[in-house]
């Protein structure tokens, strides 16, 4: 089931109706833990056992590894967790990657193996319910919180729909305690609910559906060079499509449990106005880069290590990253460029840092005339253009180099439209009209102003400041215009990974 459908319509009105109910707390979790379970059977009944086996061996090995205090059984406890989560994601998730990769290294040293093709099925939000329960666990084997006592209250966690398919990651700390005690939505919560929801829904149906996938589908499906303008104007509507997409989902998800009276994690953040790359992280997929940075990055070693350490493991960070989002080598690719954008960024802030640490420990005679000619070189182009914005759409620029592999099939189809954007092709395909072009030009330059100005805000905050008469035009405008648009009942990106 997904949010841009009307059964999802029908079924969050019921849920709504019987969660509001004059019924006991434990009765209204019951109703949303059935209701969740529905959700997610609504794509595919059978897959409902892995979600349930994955709930249950967590609640039980994570109290166990709570109590334990023999360390050979604690650690035992944690690899029981970690094979039975990472087990079922890798099989269902890279099973066919890895027997492909395995019989292209066996045909390449002479042995020739052809086995029969799996017919593997990939579960919709393996990914984000395995990472759901896996801090769990870790955090239960670290004793950094303390176990859920209800097993009610873990599954409801688990499986809460609103975040269940496509994030935010939700961790123990910011659900479980939701849990314990009655919540029914106030009158303000309902409406910033509900507003969320429409405006989840204006991003996903008319933004990314109907005005930038068909431009970026036209041109990442298209198997000959292209001229460069309709090359970039593919890979500008992807840029778009998959924030609004994205974004869209977890402004849907958070809306949907705003209306029962719960709060989610935030998970975006305007990351195409960062003005730096470990920027953009703190600001796309908040949920995601921050469970890699907690649970691997720093167990890896972080910054602790030394530099060369440090650029490892940022490396890692990334790579691992990007294999999370997809079982193909170009999620590896761009996974790595992001790595490799992380660390350029640190060498110079490490460059820029030793620079400034030795002018300071030099005469102020000798300081001042550095200090001066560096505030005069940017003080001209600061008075048209803020220095911030510059940089923040150089960093967008970057990132969309790195979107090209992120969308692109194979390597081939990459390379292809890697060599249309960044050299002239003088028999280039033309496959957008002009409306399209237009369309994606307006729309991307609108995003990224929009991205600038609210970047140290929220939506809430600014509708929270903003007249009745113009919240309800704002408003009504989004529903007109969900009305208008085309028929999307498309499933969001996010729900393959």
């Amino acid at each position: 089931m997904v949010f841009n459908s009307y059964t999802f319509v029908v079924f969050f009105l019921l849920i709504l109706s019987l969660y509001n109910l004059p019924i006991s707390w434990k009765a209204r979790k019951v109703i949303l833990l059935l209701g969740s379970y529905l959700f997610y059977a609504a794509w595919n009944p059978p897959f409902i056992l892995l979600l349930w086996l994955s709930t249950v061996v967590d609640f039980f090995v994570g109290r166990a590894l709570y109590t334990q205090e023999n360390k050979h059984k604690k650690k035992l406890l944690l690899v029981i967790s970690l094979i039975g989560n990472l087990g079922m994601l890798c099989f269902f998730k890279y099973g066919g990657f890895l027997l492909d990769n395995f019989v292209l290294l066996s045909n390449a040293i002479g042995l020739h193996f052809h086995p029969a093709k799996p017919n593997i099925i990939l579960p919709a939000g393996i990914s984000f319910y395995t990472f759901t329960t896996l801090c769990y666990t870790i955090d239960m084997y670290k004793k950094e919180s303390k176990p859920v006592k209800k097993f009610l209250d873990f599954s409801l966690f688990v499986t809460f729909f609103p975040h269940l398919v496509a994030g935010p990651i939700v961790r123990p700390p910011q659900l479980v305690p939701q849990f314990e005690s009655p919540k029914k939505a106030t009158q303000q919560q309902m409406l910033q609910g509900l507003f969320l929801l429409s405006l989840g829904l204006f991003m996903k149906v008319v933004l990314a559906d109907s005005m930038l996938a068909s431009p970026a589908d036209t041109v990442f499906s298209s198997h000959q060079p292209l001229h460069s303008l309709d090359a970039w104007m593919g890979l500008l509507a992807f840029s778009g499509q998959i924030f609004f997409d994205f974004a869209g989902y977890s402004t849907c998800a958070i809306g949907v449990a705003a209306c029962l009276g719960f709060v989610l994690p935030e998970n975006f953040k305007y990351p195409y106005a960062a003005t730096g790359f470990s920027d953009f992280w703190r600001r796309w997929h908040i949920t995601l880069s921050s469970w890699l940075r907690d649970y691997l990055y720093i167990p890896l070693g972080g910054n602790r290590k030394g530099v060369v350490r440090t650029y490892i493991n940022l490396m890692i960070t990334m790579l691992l990253g990007g294999l999370w989002h997809g079982a193909n080598w170009t999620f590896v690719v761009w996974g790595a460029l992001h790595g490799l954008y992380l660390c350029i960024e640190k060498l110079v802030q490490d460059f820029s840092k030793r620079k400034w640490q030795l002018a300071a420990a030099m005469p102020d005679i000798a300081v001042q005339p550095v200090m001066q000619s560096g505030f005069s070189f940017s003080t001209g182009i600061q008075k048209i253009i803020p220095a911030g914005f510059l940089k923040a759409l150089f960093v967008f620029f970057l990132v969309n180099v790195t979107w090209v592999f992120f969308r692109a099939p194979d390597f081939t189809s990459a390379w292809r439209l890697l060599v249309s954007l960044f050299s002239h092709v003088p028999a280039g395909a033309v496959l957008l009209s002009n409306f399209s072009i237009l369309c994606v030009i307006v729309i991307i330059t609108g995003m990224l102003l929009f991205h600038w100005r609210m970047r140290n805000t929220s939506v809430l905050a600014v509708i929270a400041k903003m007249p009745t008469w113009l919240l309800g035009a704002v408003w009504a405008l989004i529903v007109v215009l969900l009305i208008l648009s085309q028929e999307s009942s498309s499933s969001f990106i996010y729900f393959q990974f």
